[in-house]
């Protein structure tokens, strides 16, 4: 598994900056047309300063990754913690993906179309950021089964993974149509919703209001 070349305590302002640049870049020219000395331009470093952080432009998209799934975690536990009902935790991921696209829509480019452009990341990558971004939902699903909420014939490990892989197609569809998109992300999110929701509940007549 590919990993940065500086470790943890040596990351400072220079590798944070270095990862902006690339996402920046990544998302303006796609990542097999992006040079890592285009990011350290954009970066306002070196070039060679780039190989003190990552072994190569590969490196860089993975770690930009681990370190923005890493923040959407910890906003979205944190987002968690101050809801009680469980319909609306569930809202709440779904929300929060798509809120992305309108606050952060290069990021959402580099997680739907260019991370798939890289060898390194499809076959190599062990996805640790990805898989515990994906746990918060298993544990939500897993919850609403002990609750009796959920119905006892859903599976968590593929739910989980079904709402993310719609959220995704989703999102490749805003992303690729840009401005010429017929639907609002606010649609989508409730229809989306609704959707999955009415698919995993035990009781319909007891499931939430949003």
């Amino acid at each position: 598994m590919p990993r940065a070349a500086a470790n943890q305590g040596e990351k400072g302002e220079k590798y944070y900056r270095i990862l902006a640049a690339a996402q920046k870049i990544f998302a303006k020219n796609g990542f097999h047309n992006s040079k890592v000395a285009q990011i350290a331009k954009e970066a306002n470093v070196a070039d060679g300063t780039i190989y003190l952080y990552f072994h190569n432009k590969d490196d860089i998209l993975i770690s930009l990754f681990e370190d923005r799934m890493r923040m959407l975690i910890g906003i979205l536990r944190k987002e968690l913690e101050t809801i009680d009902n469980l319909a609306d935790k569930i809202r709440a991921v779904i929300q929060l993906h798509f809120r992305l696209l309108r606050e952060d829509p290069d990021l959402i480019e580099i997680i739907t179309i260019e991370l798939r452009q890289s060898t390194m990341f499809m076959k190599e990558y062990q996805n640790k950021q990805f898989h515990s971004y994906l746990q918060v939902l298993g544990d939500l699903l897993k919850e609403g089964k002990d609750l009796g909420l959920i119905r006892q014939d859903v599976s968590p490990g593929l739910m989980k993974r079904a709402l993310f892989g719609m959220m995704d197609e989703i999102s490749v569809l805003f992303v690729l149509s840009n401005k010429h998109n017929k639907y609002s992300i606010e649609g989508v999110v409730d229809e989306l919703s609704e959707f999955f929701l009415r698919g995993i509940w035990n009781d319909l007549s007891q499931l939430p209001k949003p």
